[in-house]
Order: structure tokens, then sequence, then C-alpha cells
């Protein structure tokens, strides 16, 4: 048998196997964490999918944050994802259906800006002041998008990677005095 006729002949196990298609839900990637459904949108798909959501009875906005990847910038996400090094977490709860999901939309360092949903859920509003505050990460739309945390004269984003670490002297009361006895 001559090398040409061994490869035609090749057995059908051995052939690597197709990949299998990424689960989607909304036009989205959906992925499982713990039994509760995580949602992969960009950021062009976020609001839209946030206002779908709403439209099917994920009536309470239970958390928005943002995690900085600065460290881990291949860490792994949905199949398909590429990773951003901020990370945009939203948690929904529909109290009609008993169940809970959440997004994760990845944003980047050079463009930071994610469409606010304040108008949607304005429990958000504080939560995105807080995340635009501490990531510096820009809610496009939001009506009062200032600082909520830090003096308005701060400079920088505390909880990015990045921001240097400094030291604020701490004066206990009493401290040098003679004990008295």
């Amino acid at each position: 048998m001559s090398d040409a006729s061994a490869e035609e002949v090749a057995d059908p196990e051995d052939a690597a196997p197709e990949p299998e298609p990424t689960p989607e839900k909304h036009g989205v990637p959906v992925t499982d964490s713990l039994g509760q459904e995580v949602l992969h949108p960009t950021r062009e798909q976020y609001r839209d999918l946030v206002e779908t959501l709403r439209g099917e009875g994920y009536l309470v906005c239970i958390d928005l944050t943002a995690v900085d990847y600065l460290a881990h910038p291949h860490r792994e996400t949905a199949p398909g994802v590429d990773p951003e090094r901020f990370e945009l977490v939203v948690s929904f709860l529909s109290h009609e259906h008993r169940a809970r999901t959440r997004l994760r939309v990845q944003v980047p360092v050079d463009d930071a800006t994610v469409a606010s949903i304040v108008d949607l859920h304005p429990g958000a509003d504080a939560l995105e002041r807080e995340v635009f505050d501490m990531f510096g990460i820009v809610f496009e739309g939001h009506p009062d998008l200032t600082r909520i945390l830090m003096p308005e004269d701060w400079d920088g984003h505390p909880l990015r990677k990045d921001y240097g670490v400094g030291a604020i002297p701490v004066q206990f009361k009493g401290a040098g005095k003679e004990e008295r006895t």
C-alpha cells in the first residue's frame, strides 16, 4: 500500500473532533457559574440586553461592579469572548422566575466607556457612580456621573491595579502621652 492510499484510509475516529458550538441566549455567549446563568454581551449589546432581560421579568439590578484584570490579561472567558483589562459585572434578579442572571462585559482600558442603565434600573445610579469613581469607567448617558466616594479633586481611580498605594499617617488618641498609673 502506498503512502497516498494510507492517508485516504485514515480511521475517522482519529480525526479531531469538531468543537461544540458555544451556547447562546439573546445572541450572546452564555456560560454557567455554579448554577447561575452568565451572559457575555459586548459593550454594544449590553444596554439592549438589559432592556430585553427587563422585559422578561428581571426587574431588580442586584449589583453592578467592575474588576481590573491588569495582572491576568490572558484569563479564560466565554468561548469567542476576548478578555479586556476591565470587566463590568452586573447581576439581575427575577422574582417572577425565581432566577438570577449575571452579565460580564469586557471593557478596554483605552476606551473605558459603557452605556448607562440608570433609566432602566434607577437603583444602578450610585453603583455606576462608584464604578466610575473607583475604576474610571465612564457610563454614557448617566444623569450625574460625578465622584461618590472620593473628593471631586482626587486624581486617579483607587481600585485600578496600577494605582499607587499611598500612606496616610494614623494618629491614635493618646499616642505619645505618658501612661497614668
